[in-house]
């Protein structure tokens, strides 16, 4: 109910001129923080970009949004959000505010996702250079005079992805096909990339999905812990369960190592920090 009356809202929204966000600024909004921080990153001084989903604390699976964002997303010129499933409400809001002038950047398209597969795809290495070319390009488009400083800022985002590279390669080289797991699937993507391989993972699809996982799948994920089958536990310190919090006492106990992570970019850092940090979680964990 409290969707249908917000949307009812947004349909009768006298909006700002696309765009409007400050001094004349190009208004973004972007449904997660990280992909944000992305326009922010190539957008520099000339864009204005509100965050929608921003605090570590909140489960984003429970956000409701408010009046507030469906008026930020009906001014807006350009709009991010991830897509296949992660955050639905986008869809409605933008459906609800229709916008001739408004461009809307789908990530899971730009990587070629769809629905069913792994939402979380910001911890797939290749999704934030893929973003901010297609930002770099929806800027130039909209304000051709500065192309030039955005195609700067967008060659200065890849060199600064170069460490995050580096370190995924280095780690890479060391842990590849070693044994882990996690109590749902938000890591998946980098744990692909580093190589490492991912036992029980229909338990964490029903972690994620909000189902109840099968006897045989949650008596496997105990036996893993007990007889440490599995060197690393990985958990999503954002949104937690029984089931995930039981695995994470029993990991513990079998004194294996336990890294959270989360769904949304801390305050303070960029996206670059943010995942060296937690490759570091992991190589520490894996050292021990």
């Amino acid at each position: 109910m409290k969707m249908l009356v917000l949307l009812a809202a947004v349909a009768t929204l006298s909006a700002a001129p696309l765009g409007a966000g400050s001094a004349g600024s190009i208004g973004i909004v972007a449904a997660e923080n990280f992909y944000g921080d992305i326009a922010r990153q190539v957008g520099g001084a000339a864009v204005k970009v509100e965050d929608i989903l921003s605090n570590p604390d909140q489960d984003p699976h429970l956000f409701e949004p408010s009046p507030s964002v469906a008026r930020a997303i009906s001014a807006a010129r350009i709009v991010v959000y991830n897509g296949i499933g992660y955050d639905p409400w986008m869809d409605k809001l933008l459906g609800a505010s229709k916008a001739s002038g408004r461009k809307v950047i789908v990530v899971a398209e730009l990587v070629g996702r769809k629905g069913g597969d792994n939402p979380h795809i910001w911890y797939d290495p290749t999704t934030m250079p893929l973003l901010a070319r297609a930002l770099a390009a929806e800027l130039i488009a909209a304000d051709p005079a500065h192309q030039g400083e955005y195609r700067g800022r967008l060659e200065r985002f890849g060199q600064s992805m170069q460490p995050v590279q580096a370190r995924i390669a280095a780690l890479r080289g060391r842990v590849a096909g070693v044994p882990v797991t996690a109590t749902e699937p938000v890591f998946g993507d980098m744990f692909a990339a580093l190589g490492l391989q991912v036992r029980n993972l229909r338990l964490q699809l029903a972690v994620m999905n909000n189902t109840e996982p099968g006897a045989s799948d949650v008596a496997a994920f105990e036996t893993d812990l007990r007889t440490r089958q599995v060197r690393l536990l990985v958990y999503n310190s954002q949104a937690t369960d029984p089931i995930a919090a039981r695995m994470r006492t029993l990991a513990t106990a079998s004194h294996i190592p336990v890294v959270g992570v989360t769904e949304t970019e801390p305050a303070g850092k960029t996206y670059q920090d943010w995942m060296l940090g937690e490759l570091d979680a992991i190589d520490h964990a894996l050292s021990d």
